[in-house]
């Protein structure tokens, strides 16, 4: 019997189709258990890849790690598996840089299995046109029909999204990115602060859309938040939200939100190596995205299922609704370094949003840790 243990994050869309595209597979491979065990979404964020690597055959981790973990030997080399014509199709299929951000010095470390980057979303029975500009955002916000996700996290990828949708270099050098720049976007994020309910600088998206999607008088629209289809599927909450490209600045579209979603890794450790690995490209794979997986609660990273006319009928048209908005987004930083500047970068940027930093300090601030990082 090869017993398989699997680590991910705790939500509905982050265990459901792990559990049941597991049974799935073990019918398939008689002798083959997987069981997954899960943790809140910023425990597994925090959960160092080494400990998780120690103890589980798969994990579903974030791509932000890869550039710490591909020297360290943590996680299996997925090409040169033999699965290489299935690797193939994989990169031909992906969205956006889905696919592309888990390789890291020539080798790749995960599979999407899931794609996210922040989204528009809107309550259908409040809003019939969401906003496709920032002005129009901010009209819409002056009316108090505007929530957002700001906790120092969200802080840090709405403040760079931003400047990357005004074609700003970001993290590209020595700078983080053009002062003049920075502080233009600091200051739209000050001025819709100023008129979003205070609690949106505790929320993450998840805390948004149950606040839209389960209060008869919850916000009628957010501009940037990583998307849950979950949430646009009939039962899911009491009114289903609709998702849409995010809006743009002065004509830019969607473009320059940061890339999210998570993919499946395997663990150099485990003793079931071959096993893993053919569960991680299986669920990977176009037929188990677009069906099982998308069935049981995903969110696929596979264009077949964003492509598929089930997939969208299920989900008020979430994927095509906002397949601009992945597309042209934004692959961030995956130095060795970088996921301590974006716990720091994060913290630095809410401080501001909360007023208890100047533009100015936030910005030294925002550019010392990312040469710290760099170091």
């Amino acid at each position: 019997m090869a017993e398989l243990r699997g680590m991910t994050w705790d939500h509905s869309r982050g265990f459901d189709p792990m559990v049941a595209t597991s049974k799935a597979f073990a019918v398939a491979h008689p002798g083959v258990s997987i069981t997954w065990e899960k943790r809140s979404l910023q425990a597994f964020a925090d959960r160092p890849i080494k400990e998780m690597a120690d103890t589980y055959d798969l994990m579903v981790i974030d791509h932000p790690h890869v550039g710490e973990i591909a020297r360290s030997g943590l996680l299996l080399a997925l090409d040169g598996t033999g699965h290489d014509d299935e690797l193939a199709e994989l990169a031909a299929r992906s969205v956006g840089a889905s696919h592309p951000s888990y390789e890291f010095d020539g080798h790749q470390w995960a599979l999407a299995i899931d794609a996210a980057t922040p989204v528009a979303a809107y309550r259908p029975d409040s809003i019939r046109t969401p906003p496709t500009e920032w002005s129009e955002v901010i009209s819409l916000a002056r009316d108090g029909r505007v929530a957002l996700a700001l906790i120092p996290i969200n802080a840090l990828m709405t403040f760079m999204g931003l400047a990357r949708n005004m074609d700003a270099p970001v993290a590209e050098g020595p700078s983080l990115v053009d002062r003049d720049v920075g502080r233009d976007v600091l200051g739209m994020m000050g001025e819709i602060v100023s008129l979003l309910d205070r609690r949106c600088l505790a929320l993450d998206p998840i805390g948004i859309y149950e606040w839209m999607g389960r209060t008869a008088d919850g916000p009628s629209y957010s501009p940037f938040g990583y998307g849950y289809s979950n949430y646009s599927r009939n039962g899911y909450c009491r009114f289903p939200l609709v998702f849409a490209n995010a809006p743009g600045i002065g004509g830019n579209g969607p473009r320059g939100t940061v890339i999210g979603g998570t993919g499946i890794a395997v663990s150099a450790s485990s003793p079931h190596c071959d096993l893993a690995a053919a569960f991680a490209f299986w669920i990977a794979g176009a037929e188990c995205q677009s069906g099982l997986f998308f069935d049981a609660g995903g969110q696929p990273g596979n264009a077949a299922a964003w492509d598929s006319d089930h997939c969208n009928a299920a989900s008020r048209n979430f994927f095509r609704n906002t397949r601009e908005t992945l597309e042209t987004s934004w692959l961030r930083p995956r130095h060795e370094g970088y996921m301590g500047f974006q716990d720091r970068g994060g913290d630095i940027v809410h401080d501001f949003l909360r007023g208890a930093a100047t533009d100015n300090a936030t910005l030294d601030a925002l550019q010392a840790a990312y040469e710290e990082s760099l170091a």
